[in-house]
C-alpha cells in the first residue's frame, strides 16, 4: 500500500484547503487520474493519483487544512506494480497533472464502487482513448446509498469551503440547494435560507438544528493570504494617504470614442484603462511610489509591473501586468481583461501574483466613491479609483455638470512624502482631464 502525502504544489506554500473528493475508498483509479481538488491560497489545484490501484483510505476530510507533508489518502497498487503489505511508508509523489483547475471537456466521470462484492478490475486509462469523454452508462451504474456518504453530499457542488463545512455541520445536502453565485456556486447566503426555512431542501427535515443567529467561519484560502498580507503591510509600513478630486469627462468622451474605434471592437474598454494607463506613467515620473522597502536600504523600481486588484469568488487577488509600461493602449486593455478574467475564473498562476511594483483597486463599481487603500506588501504606492459620476464643477467661471472621480493614494511613509504623494497624484489626474497626453 502506498500512502500519498500532501506535496508542495510549486507555489511556496505550507498548506491547503480540500475542496473536493472525486474518488470513495474502494474506487479503482488510474495514474494521473484527479482524485481531488484543494484551495490553496493563489488557486484551486487538481491533485492525480501517481500510481495505479484501489484508494484504501481517504486521510482528510472535505473544508480541513491539510499540511504539506500529511497523510492524504493510500492507493493499494494492483496494476503491474511492486507493492506489498508492509510497503506502507509515506511517499510525496511527485504531481504529475496539478495545476489551476480547468473545464476539460474529457475528463473522466468519477467512479463508485459497485454494489456486488466483485473484484476490481484494472479500468483502461481513458487517456488511450481520445475518442471517449464519457463511459456509457451501463458500464457506470451509480446506485444512490440508503444514506448519503460524505463525499456524495459534496460532489460536484461549487462551494467555497466554509460554505461546505456550515452545511455539513447542519446535516445539508449541497446537491439539494438552489446555488445563486456568480458563476453557480452555493453560496453561505444558500445555506442559511434553508436554515432559515426561507427554501425548501430535501436535507431541511433531516437537521436537527434550530434557526442560527451567528455563526463562526475558519479563516482559510484566499482570506487567510489576504488577512496575514494587509496585517503585515499594515503594522510595518507606515502609510501616508492623500485624495485628489478629478475632472473626468474628457476621459469619458475619450472611452466612448475608443468603443467605436474598430482596433477596440473584441476587448472591453473602461474608465480603467486610462487610469491604469495613467499610473503606468506617473509611477515611472515618481519612481517612489514604485519602490520597495528593505530596512536598511529601498530599491526604485524603473519598470511597472501593475497589479489590479480583482474581487474573486475566492477572495481578493492582486494578478499584475508585467511590464506594463511597455505595452500601448490596446495591449493594456487586453491584459485588463484577460487577467482579470483568469482571476475570476480561479486560473490566475502564481507567477501572476508575485513581483508587483504598484497597484490599482477599483472600487467605483462597488459604488464607493473613494477609499484609503492598504499597500501591498513588498510595495511602496497602491491607487484606490472610485465612482465617476456628475457634479456640479466651476469650468471658466461658470459652474457646469462634469464627470467627477476622486483619487485615493496610500503610500510607504519611510519612502514617499507628500512631495512625492502629490506628484504622483498630479500625473495621474492630469491624464484623467485630458488623456490626449497618453499619445503626447
Amino acid at each position: 500500500m502506498k500512502i500519498f502525502t500532501l506535496p508542495d504544489v510549486g507555489e511556496g506554500l505550507t498548506e491547503a484547503d480540500l475542496v473536493n473528493w472525486l474518488v470513495d475508498v474502494g474506487d479503482t483509479v488510474t495514474v494521473n487520474q484527479v482524485v481531488a481538488e484543494i484551495e490553496t491560497a493563489k488557486s484551486l489545484v487538481e491533485i492525480p493519483s501517481p500510481w495505479a490501484g484501489t484508494v484504501k483510505e481517504l486521510y482528510v476530510q472535505v473544508g480541513d487544512t491539510v499540511n504539506v507533508g500529511d497523510n492524504f489518502f493510500a492507493i493499494q497498487i494492483t496494476a503491474g506494480g511492486t507493492d506489498n503489505d508492509d510497503d506502507d511508508a509515506p511517499v510525496q509523489a511527485p504531481l504529475v497533472g496539478s495545476g489551476p483547475k480547468e473545464d476539460t471537456p474529457g475528463r473522466r466521470r468519477r467512479r463508485r464502487k459497485p454494489a456486488a462484492a466483485a473484484p476490481a478490475e484494472v479500468e483502461t486509462p481513458v487517456e488511450n482513448h481520445p475518442e471517449v469523454t464519457e463511459a456509457p452508462e451501463e458500464l457506470e451504474p451509480e446506485p444512490a446509498p440508503a444514506t448519503p456518504q460524505k463525499s456524495d453530499l459534496f460532489a460536484k457542488v461549487l462551494a467555497k469551503p466554509p460554505v461546505r463545512k456550515l452545511a455539513k455541520d447542519h446535516g445539508l445536502d449541497l446537491t439539494t440547494i438552489t446555488p445563486t453565485g456568480q458563476h453557480g456556486e452555493v453560496t453561505r447566503d444558500d445555506v442559511r435560507a434553508v436554515l432559515d426555512g426561507a427554501v425548501s431542501s430535501a436535507a431541511a427535515s433531516q437537521s436537527h438544528t434550530t434557526k442560527a443567529t451567528s455563526e463562526t467561519i475558519p479563516v482559510t484560502g484566499v482570506r487567510k493570504a489576504t488577512a496575514k498580507a494587509v496585517t503585515e503591510s499594515y503594522t510595518t509600513a507606515p502609510h501616508i494617504t492623500a485624495y485628489r478630486q478629478v475632472d473626468a469627462t474628457r476621459t469619458m468622451e475619450y472611452i466612448q470614442r475608443l468603443k467605436q474605434h474598430p482596433r477596440f471592437t473584441d476587448v472591453r474598454v473602461s474608465p480603467l484603462l486610462v487610469v491604469a494607463m495613467a499610473v503606468t506613467q506617473a509611477a515611472l515620473n515618481t519612481p517612489e511610489t514604485n519602490a520597495t522597502w528593505h530596512g536598511d536600504s529601498y530599491t526604485l523600481h524603473h519598470h511597472v509591473n501593475l497589479g489590479i486588484a480583482a474581487a474573486t469568488p475566492r477572495g481578493l487577488l492582486v494578478p499584475n501586468i508585467k511590464d506594463a509600461h511597455n505595452l500601448n493602449q490596446l495591449e493594456m486593455a487586453q491584459a485588463i481583461q484577460e487577467l482579470t478574467q483568469r482571476a475570476r475564473d480561479g486560473k490566475t498562476q502564481p507567477a501572476e501574483l508575485a513581483d508587483g511594483t504598484i497597484t490599482i483597486t477599483s472600487v467605483g463599481p462597488l459604488g464607493i466613491d473613494t477609499a484609503a487603500p492598504i499597500i501591498n506588501p513588498g510595495q511602496s504606492g497602491i491607487l484606490a479609483f472610485g465612482t465617476i459620476k456628475q457634479q456640479p464643477w466651476v469650468v471658466d467661471g461658470k459652474i457646469e455638470p462634469r464627470w467627477v472621480t476622486t483619487l485615493g493614494g496610500a503610500f510607504d511613509h519611510r519612502i514617499v512624502d507628500g512631495a512625492e504623494a502629490g506628484a504622483f497624484l498630479a500625473d495621474v489626474a492630469a491624464i484623467l482631464e485630458e488623456p490626449a497626453l497618453l499619445i503626447s
